[in-house]
């Protein structure tokens, strides 16, 4: 196995034990407000630390990006290691089971290698760039559906951008009449995940972190979805924007969306 992609999952295993032997106790954590609706837990703080130790001891000249500890710039700064310690840290607060571990590298612009760990599900979801996505170590591939028709989807409000909640909730209304159902279960990094892995048929939300979806992004790509941004490029790193489907689903979810962007979203 590729050691990047095996330092990444210890790394990431390493996190979830944390999470994990905290999640009896969250009654007691210290917890912070960081933004509007935008918490943070000596959980999230820990877990962190676990992941960049275990990075910094395999690749010490690596640059990292980390939601909680924010970029440090290495001597090896074309390599960028971007963490999400526990991505839906609210999920987590409140003892809703939904919550992850992601963990990517990015070479230059181009994202090598992807770890999204649910914990409580023991589920590791995994890619290296032109090796394809794994659960578990078993392929997994994006579904063959057709269109909006049927499609079950995942999407995220956006709670830390309430200005744009018209136009998001326009995006919902136009998206929702075809679709079999959506879903809102409060981690991109597992919406992504599950569109990999066949469990969703597309996702698509607004305002997200370069750590939210870093990881995600690769599995979709490597188990043959499609992953952009709102005007169709593929810049969702930068601006936070992302449409994530299964090949055939995709066009139609894109199409569905784009006529109800106002323009500082496309």
């Amino acid at each position: 196995m590729n050691p990047m992609l095996n330092t990444a999952i210890t790394a990431a295993r390493a996190a979830g034990d944390v999470i994990i032997r905290n999640m009896d106790r969250v009654d007691r954590l210290k917890v912070e407000l960081k933004a509007q609706n935008d918490f943070v837990s000596q959980v999230d703080r820990k877990a962190e630390e676990q992941v960049i130790y275990h990075l910094r001891k395999a690749y010490p000249d690596h640059s990292i990006l980390a939601e909680e500890s924010g970029q440090d710039d290495g001597q090896q700064a074309d390599f960028q290691w971007i963490i999400d310690p526990l991505d839906g840290t609210t999920n987590f607060l409140h003892g809703f089971p939904q919550f992850a571990v992601s963990i990517a590298l990015k070479l230059k612009n181009r994202l090598e290698i992807a770890v999204v760990f649910d914990p409580v599900k023991n589920e590791l979801f995994t890619a290296a760039r032109g090796d394809g996505a794994q659960l578990n170590d078993k392929r997994i591939r994006a579904t063959p559906q057709k269109g909006l028709h049927g499609a079950l989807l995942g999407t995220g409000f956006p709670f830390k951008h309430p200005q744009h909640l018209d136009t998001y909730l326009a995006t919902f209304k136009a998206v929702h009449p075809d679709t079999a159902g959506i879903r809102r279960a409060g981690s991109a990094a597992l919406d992504l995940a599950y569109v990999a892995a066949g469990r969703l048929d597309g996702f698509w939300e607004l305002g997200l972190s370069p750590w939210d979806m870093a990881a995600g992004a690769l599995l979709v790509r490597e188990a043959g979805g499609i992953v952009t941004d709102f005007s169709g490029d593929g810049h969702y790193l930068e601006t936070g924007n992302v449409i994530a489907a299964a090949p055939k689903t995709f066009q139609p979810l894109f199409e569905t969306i784009k006529p109800h962007l106002t323009d500082d979203l496309k």
